[in-house]
């Protein structure tokens, strides 16, 4: 992504870079003992400029939090490599005149799945601590599912995936987001992952689901159910 005053994501980057702090001093806090718990993020710190290049994954390895080498094709990897590209995608149907709620709802998850990436990105053995997704995102999510509900007709068939642009878009978001539940689950068999960090992925495809359906209603755009062939 490339830096520009009117990118519409440069302020909340601006936002995350004064809030993290760099790997290297979050492992010497705890090296000396501290309680301190600090949230990290591997694009840049807080001392440094983000460098776009680094040329240290020219050979098909990257490096975890905390340090590990692993394959850029391991399933930790697809894992939180798909939870950014369903940041991307939400920052998208942002895009597509979302209602203001809409936008603070999306605004909200965005946040939270930088979180989520950092979380998958770091193995619970490993000795740095970070601030991981927790039970209040999921609550968050949930009280948001039950507030939209209120405003929607009940559901009572499969609706086609479509609408309005946002609404589009939210849809195509919520696919994503059960491809990477799917990838998250495969490499829990293989690797260890937060049991909240799955529920959390499982109930943002509900999120997702409904808001698409509440962003097609503010739209002014009629759902089309599904008609089974005889």
């Amino acid at each position: 992504m490339f830096y520009h005053p009117k990118n519409p994501l440069a302020k909340s980057l601006k936002h995350l870079q004064t809030k993290f702090i760099n790997q290297k001093d979050s492992t010497t806090k705890l090296l000396k003992g501290s309680k301190e718990t600090y949230t990290v993020n591997p694009y840049f710190s807080q001392k440094d400029s983000m460098k776009i290049y680094t040329k240290k994954g020219d050979t098909g390895e990257t490096s975890l939090f905390g340090g590990q080498r692993v394959s850029k094709s391991s399933k930790r990897i697809d894992s939180y490599g798909t939870v950014d590209e369903l940041n991307s995608i939400l920052g998208m149907a942002a895009a597509c005149g979302v209602s203001k709620k809409g936008a603070e709802l999306i605004e909200t998850v965005q946040q939270q799945l930088f979180a989520l990436g950092a979380d998958l990105a770091t193995p619970k053995s490993r000795e740095v601590r970070i601030n991981r997704i927790g039970n209040n995102e999921v609550e968050y999510l949930e009280a948001a599912i039950d507030k939209m509900e209120e405003n929607l007709e009940p559901l009572k068939n499969f609706i086609l995936p479509g609408g309005s642009k946002a609404g589009a878009s939210l849809h195509f978001a919520r696919t994503v987001c059960r491809r990477a539940e799917r990838i998250t689950v495969e490499c829990r068999h293989e690797e260890e992952i937060s049991e909240v960090a799955i529920k959390y992925i499982n109930r943002l495809s509900d999120f997702l689901f409904v808001l698409a359906r509440y962003e097609n209603k503010a739209a002014g755009t009629e759902e089309q159910t599904w008609i089974p062939s005889k």
